[in-house]
């Protein structure tokens, strides 16, 4: 492992690391467009330029593996003014969209001008002008003007995706990123060269023009779209969440993650959102109470069926929910009648060799570890028997998240109407539930980032991740439901929706502004 000086400071790297490794390694700050840890190198922004000792040139760090005693800087006057004009070269076309561009807020060309660049622009032509809103396919958008052809994106659908659909047309100053003739940028991971774009020249259509990035909170999570648990980050205000970027684990995802994955946002906000407690008795009429008062009422139906009481799972709830309510199934009701509800049974098993799988359940090993531990098998099998045989007369469905990923849900719904009592937890509302007759209980649960818990990814790897924000704030937890089932006292921490007030001024003098957002930069960012 060869040493080396960078900026004054010794460090010990791996071999065959490059310099542009060493300065990520001790967080130097250095200029560069498109270099990508993720990626091959590439050198052609020229950006990274350094001093080495004894080498009478600038090098680039990205392209430059480190030697033994190696002594590099990039704070010498000669390579600062050289990056102050190489990055004006890169900017000499680029409009001054700011102000109406997406990426305005995290920007890596706002940022490394600030760093690196504040000069003064000596450019009197007119700027070359190119294609604008081009649309690429069902996912992203380019403005072609913006880009600086860093070639992240081609690099990336070439090495990662290997789809190969993009490339640079044309020479020059006319020179644009683009597809080639007869295809479109249409692959499973495609929104991942939107996060990788240091500029706003790739968008995405999802997300365009929805949100400035200053008026969103974000959070690290674990995305609960299948089996493989990338690590994410998550942004969101108190009008809901509104996107989800993946964060780097070299474990799990590396730096990337699936487009679907990207999804899951969309079954947390409140408008697929089962927002009270709901009870139907026969052919009446659905009455409406807190998911505590839901949740107490629906316990009389699980005492009253004796050890006839039985439970559906589905891998979408964390290992300590599955501890809790499979231990007082077992030895509170005195039932071992729990089933294990399996979706996509054709392809649950597939991988795309990258990081889609076909289980779409983020804790499918955590809940047959639990199962296990207590010795049942879960078979879903067994259910109908026991249904028509009328051994099961209350049956509890720990119901999932993501309707979305359960195609047999309306089947499934014919099969558990033949209880006596259904007792259906779930974060979502299903309007075919609606319709059914019966004895009936909905229950509100708190969705994957309105708690704390576990998951176990497909390599059986245990993940911990916190609670991000409340959305609906009456849901309840599938341990805080297994309590009130079973007769038990719970206490539930109340947390506010959403801040809904802002400081006026420095005085703090306090004031309600409901249709205002917040900054949330300027809160989160220290003092000045």
């Amino acid at each position: 492992m060869p040493k080396c000086t960078i900026n004054g400071k010794e460090i010990e790297v791996k071999a065959g690391a490059t310099i542009m490794e060493a300065m990520y390694q001790m967080n130097e700050p250095i200029a560069h467009y498109c270099y990508h840890p993720g990626l091959s190198v590439a050198g052609v922004c020229r950006l990274c330029i350094v001093d080495i000792e004894g080498n009478p040139r600038p090098q680039i760090a990205c392209n430059t593996v480190v030697t033994e005693g190696m002594k590099v800087s990039n704070k010498s006057e000669k390579i600062r003014d050289g990056v102050k004009w190489v990055l004006d070269f890169h900017l000499i076309n680029h409009p001054l969209d700011c102000p109406i561009c997406d990426q305005a807020g995290e920007c890596g060309l706002q940022e490394q001008y600030m760093e690196f660049g504040k000069y003064d622009p000596e450019m009197a032509e007119r700027k070359v002008k190119k294609h604008k809103v081009v649309d690429l396919g069902p996912t992203v958008v380019l403005d072609s003007e913006r880009c600086i052809l860093c070639s992240r994106c081609v690099r990336f659908t070439d090495e990662v995706s290997k789809t190969n659909e993009l490339g640079i047309f044309n020479r020059g100053d006319r020179s644009e990123i683009g597809t080639a003739e007869g295809k479109e940028l249409n692959n499973k991971y495609s929104l991942n060269t939107v996060d990788i774009c240091p500029v706003g020249a790739l968008t995405s259509k999802d997300f365009r023009f929805r949100q400035r990035v200053w008026y969103l909170k974000d959070s690290n999570t674990i995305c609960n779209g299948c089996s493989t648990g990338c690590n994410v980050k998550v942004y969101f205000n108190k009008e809901g969440l509104f996107r989800v970027k993946p964060m780097y684990n070299p474990e799990v995802n590396g730096h990337w993650m699936c487009d679907e994955g990207r999804d899951v946002y969309k079954f947390v906000n409140k408008e697929v959102r089962l927002l009270k407690g709901k009870k139907k008795s026969g052919q009446g009429d659905w009455t409406e109470m807190t998911a505590g008062a839901m949740a107490k009422d629906a316990s009389s139906a699980v005492k009253s069926a004796g050890g006839d009481v039985a439970l559906v799972l589905t891998g979408q709830y964390t290992s300590e929910e599955y501890e809790k309510i499979v231990n007082t199934f077992v030895k509170d009701f005195n039932s071992k009648k729990i089933y294990h509800w399996i979706n996509n049974k054709e392809i649950f098993n597939d991988f795309d060799g990258l990081l889609l799988r076909g289980d779409k359940n983020p804790n499918t090993k955590g809940l047959l570890k639990v199962l296990e531990s207590h010795s049942l098998s879960g078979s879903f099998g067994q259910l109908e028997t026991d249904l028509k045989s009328g051994s099961v007369k209350t049956l509890v469905v720990a119901a999932p998240e993501n309707f979305a990923v359960y195609p047999d849900l309306k089947e499934k719904l014919g099969l558990f109407a033949k209880a006596k009592n259904l007792i259906w937890l779930s974060s979502a509302r299903h309007p075919e539930l609606d319709q059914m007759s019966g004895q009936i209980w909905q229950i509100p649960m708190k969705s994957y980032i309105e708690k704390s818990g576990t998951f176990v990814n497909h390599q059986g790897l245990e993940q911990k991740f916190h609670r991000v924000t409340t959305v609906v704030s009456e849901a309840l937890t599938l341990a805080e439901v297994t309590d009130l089932l079973a007769g038990r006292n719970i206490t539930v921490e109340v947390v506010p929706q959403q801040d809904t007030f802002i400081e006026a001024d420095r005085r703090a003098d306090i004031v309600r502004l409901e249709h205002r957002k917040k900054n949330e930069f300027v809160y989160r960012r220290g003092s000045l």
